[in-house]
């Protein structure tokens, strides 16, 4: 008797579809009916605009964990824009199957790391639509703030570096916002940050719990996939999401 090991690999792959749809249908029950999944939820509301690829809703999640400072990060921003991003946005191969979470990850050993950060935070706050636009601009303009370019500088004047990236981007009556997101202000505790400073909380500890380490990390579906590397192009990106999505 021989296995018709490509229907037998069909009844796999259906039973796995509809035991991930039961478990779908048990948290929208449980949440009172509210569309959701697993992945979202672990999503802060003001850092929507992190989803940078597909939509918010789609059942597959890719967390990608980048640092703007990182050389490896910059090479992964440049994957998502030229490959993946046109497979999961609008008319893409996985429309709707898939959505990609930028997590920020800020490295301290690099001294400009959280400055920068804050800078993505605050784009996200007064002009979410240009999130994405504005990390490609800086990690295309990393090199302005690795160690030793910012080691001269003082906090105030990266701010203002990182005001001149935004502005390539961010409409020109935003601009202004944007600086006010990242001033300390005049009276309150002396040590209470600035605006987005919960918002970079959020982002660290979100990081600490799930124990990311180094940038680039990638979770597929909230498990760390080792095999993803920053040097992948579009025929290992396609081979992996070949054999990962099953919606």
């Amino acid at each position: 008797m021989f296995l018709d090991k490509s229907r037998h690999s069909r009844h796999v792959m259906n039973d796995i579809t509809r035991w991930h749809h039961r478990i779908r249908s048990i948290v929208v029950s449980s949440l009172g009916g509210r569309r959701t999944d697993i992945a979202t939820m672990a999503l802060q509301p003001t850092l929507r605009p992190m989803v940078i690829g597909g939509h918010y809703e789609a059942p597959h999640t890719l967390d990608v964990f980048l640092d703007y400072v990182c050389p490896f990060s910059a090479k992964m921003s440049r994957a998502i824009d030229t490959v993946l991003k046109p497979l999961v946005d609008n008319g893409g191969k996985y429309d709707g199957k898939i959505k990609i979470i930028m997590r920020l990850q800020v490295q301290p050993w690099h001294a400009s790391s959280t400055y920068t950060h804050e800078a993505g935070l605050a784009v996200a706050r007064v002009s979410p639509e240009h999130f994405w636009q504005f990390s490609r601009q800086l990690f295309d303009n990393q090199d302005d703030f690795f160690d030793v370019p910012v080691s001269t500088l003082t906090p105030l004047q990266v701010r203002e570096k990182l005001a001149k990236v935004a502005a390539l981007v961010i409409p020109g009556d935003k601009v202004d916002d944007f600086k006010k997101q990242l001033q300390h202000p005049s009276q309150g505790h002396p040590n209470g940050g600035v605006a987005v400073t919960n918002d970079l909380k959020y982002t660290i500890k979100f990081s600490r719990q799930n124990g990311i380490h180094v940038s680039p990390t990638v979770l597929w579906d909230g498990i760390v996939a080792n095999e993803i590397s920053s040097s992948w192009g579009e025929k290992e990106w396609t081979e992996f999401l070949a054999q990962k999505v099953i919606v």
